[in-house]
């Protein structure tokens, strides 16, 4: 079977990752900071984004690709990918743009994350049950 479907969010979750790595980057040669954060604030925030994608994305896309493995829809999948790129979309812009933290992004970023991690999970514990 192919994983065409699976292949393109797992692609635009890797543009994400890059973004988000240029970012640090760049603030790493802004700030002058080889290693750690060096107790910059934006530094800091920069890396966090950018690790709170990195801590997501292998389980969402393991599930995503054994999914479609097993056999789910087109339709579902890409109704899944789209949320989870939204998701993350919003939980980097509302992480980084929240005084203390607090910011429409983040909290919605973070339930269409979860949204999708648990839909994944019962859609391919449902395949294992036969259902």
């Amino acid at each position: 079977m192919s994983l065409m479907i699976s292949g393109f969010y797992a692609s635009i979750t890797a543009l994400l990752v890059l973004g988000l790595s240029i970012r640090v980057i760049k603030q790493r040669r802004i700030n002058k900071i080889g290693i750690g954060d060096g107790g910059n604030s934006e530094l800091a925030l920069a890396q966090r984004v950018h690790e709170n994608l990195l801590e997501n994305a292998p389980m969402v896309l393991i599930l995503f690709i054994l999914a479609e493995n097993n056999g789910l829809s087109a339709a579902l999948l890409h109704c899944f990918g789209t949320i989870w790129i939204v998701a993350r979309l919003l939980h980097a812009i509302g992480l980084s743009k929240g005084k203390g933290g607090l910011h429409f992004g983040r909290k919605w970023g973070v339930l269409l994350t979860w949204l999708v991690l648990l839909g994944l999970t019962i859609v391919n514990i449902g395949f294992f049950l036969g259902l």
